[in-house]
């Protein structure tokens, strides 16, 4: 399954970096995040609840940038 949400991140760097993260969270599959235009994609691994998975992913992320919002 793949979604996309509504993210704040302050610079393109910060992005990459929110990207590397999710993608290490358990979970995903694979992951995106587009900086102009403020989403990130998520495909989660099978079998895998979305809101369980993007918590960690926000987690892992605000150790990137303390401040980064993603609206799940």
């Amino acid at each position: 399954m793949k979604k996309t949400y509504s993210i704040e991140v302050d610079c393109a760097n910060c992005a990459n970096l929110m990207e590397d993260a999710a993608k290490k969270t358990e979970g995903v599959a694979d992951a995106a995040v587009n900086f102009m235009m403020q989403k990130m994609t998520v495909e989660f691994s099978d079998g895998q609840d979305p809101k369980t998975v993007m918590r960690a992913v926000l987690k892992s992320c605000k150790k990137v940038e303390d401040d980064c919002e993603i609206y799940f």
